[in-house]
């Protein structure tokens, strides 16, 4: 792998929102695009612009899922897991240096959404608590807690939206000190947008009324350097299928020392979790190792130790500028297309790009584009009730480029939906 990676946060940009076409050159120089290429066996086949949904995989992320199945059909499941115990060990060093933590605070998931439900149950809510979060969390998130709601009595309390877009910090701050929130929870990027939310100013009040922190970085994680530290967050949780660039059925959840002092546990505590000392008690595990299971799909434990090393080698730095300025070019040129309405808003910006286009139902749209190889994502209004409901839409499509994606590949996605938009003008009377 020939890669030429940043490895200094002093490479990037002060104005790292300010997505512009000298930040992607610039961007471009540090990282060999050709050699990331021929690493992704898929960039050959198909314009990719869902990583938000699912990164495609690098070649040794695939090699290490297929080396280790062999391995299990050789000689057993239980044998080659115990053969390949110090790599898989390597999944907690490499996650653990990715958001700049301990091994010890990381447990492995089969999802981003498994590691936040397993991370709500630790927490012992009751009625007339209140959980504080915002109009752009993830949708699996805002159904959590409803039903948190709907079980317990919880409250959930939404902090209002910047004219610009994004949360109101202080507005949010003043609901913290009002409420006393038992939980604050933010999700990082939403799915449903570019918006990326200031999770480091929320975290920075959090501390300052010592409020239980949980963070959503589904979308940012292997898209933006992240630090807990930084975030002040006790909680954090991630798949590694999207910017990672890693397998389906996996994610991680980091539990801060704080929380795991204080003796959160999942509520499902199982015989990996916890020691049973006695007849009439259990013991949790002193790491976050007790918000894991006992069964682990091992060849995809190893898939995403070797994502997370392959992001490191490439250098976040990197690819913070280059991932959202490309999508910043692809926003601003389907801006300039007629009947294109696009939908991002915020101070700062990722690389999701969503837009609406006048005159197409979303899934003849949607199969459109998938005739001209360019993969792609629908939203819907169920996904983000808020959002969707201020921007007064029913739907939109989702791009996303990752760094491994070209300005030819904006090119072509680019005009395939000026195409698409010309051609629905000519069937129209």
């Amino acid at each position: 792998m020939r890669i030429r990676a940043a490895n200094s946060a002093e490479l990037l940009l002060s104005d790292m929102n300010n997505n512009n076409s000298a930040s992607d050159d610039f961007a471009e120089s540090l990282l060999d695009v050709a050699a990331l290429r021929a690493d992704t066996p898929g960039a050959g086949d198909v314009v990719h612009f869902n990583n938000a949904g699912c990164g495609l995989l690098a070649t040794p992320v695939l090699a290490a899922m297929i080396d280790h199945l062999r391995l299990e059909a050789h000689i057993g499941g239980y044998e080659a897991a115990a053969a390949r115990a110090g790599q898989v060990r390597e999944f907690y060093a490499e996650t653990a240096a990715l958001i700049n933590c301990a091994p010890e605070n990381i447990a492995f998931a089969g999802s981003a959404t498994h590691a936040f439900s397993t991370a709500l149950s630790a927490i012992p809510f009751e009625a007339g608590d209140v959980i504080l979060t915002t109009r752009n969390d993830f949708i699996s998130n805002q159904i959590a807690f409803l039903s948190l709601s709907k079980r317990f009595g919880v409250q959930v309390v939404h902090a209002p939206d910047l004219p610009e877009g994004g949360v109101d910090v202080a507005a949010m701050a003043g609901l913290m000190s009002r409420h006393r929130p038992r939980l604050v929870a933010a999700t990082h990027i939403p799915t449903n947008s570019g918006l990326v939310q200031p999770v480091a100013e929320i975290g920075r009040h959090c501390r300052e009324l010592d409020l239980l922190y949980l963070v959503d970085a589904c979308q940012s994680v292997g898209q933006y350097p992240i630090d807990v530290a930084e975030i002040g967050c006790d909680l954090l949780t991630a798949t590694c299928r999207k910017f990672l660039r890693g397998p389906r059925g996996s994610g991680f959840l980091y539990v801060s020392d704080r929380v795991l002092r204080a003796g959160y546990e999942p509520l499902f505590i199982d015989m990996y979790g916890a020691r049973w000392v006695e007849p009439g008690r259990y013991q949790p595990v002193e790491t976050a190792a007790r918000f894991e299971d006992w069964e682990f799909p091992y060849a995809i434990v190893l898939g995403c130790a070797a994502a997370a090393r392959y992001a490191r080698a490439v250098g976040m730095d990197a690819i913070a500028l280059r991932t959202p300025a490309l999508a910043a070019g692809l926003r601003d040129r389907l801006a300039d297309l007629p009947g294109i309405r696009v939908l991002d808003h915020g101070r700062q910006l990722s690389a999701l790009v969503t837009f609406a286009i006048d005159g197409w139902q979303p899934e003849p749209f949607k199969a459109a584009m998938d005739a001209h190889h360019i993969n792609s994502a629908l939203s819907f209004r169920h996904f983000a009730q808020f959002d969707f409901g201020d921007k007064d839409i029913d739907w939109c499509l989702r791009l996303s480029p990752h760094y491994y994606n070209t300005e030819q590949e904006v090119d072509q996605v680019v005009a395939a939906v000026a195409d698409l938009g010309v051609a629905n003008l000519r069937r129209q009377p």
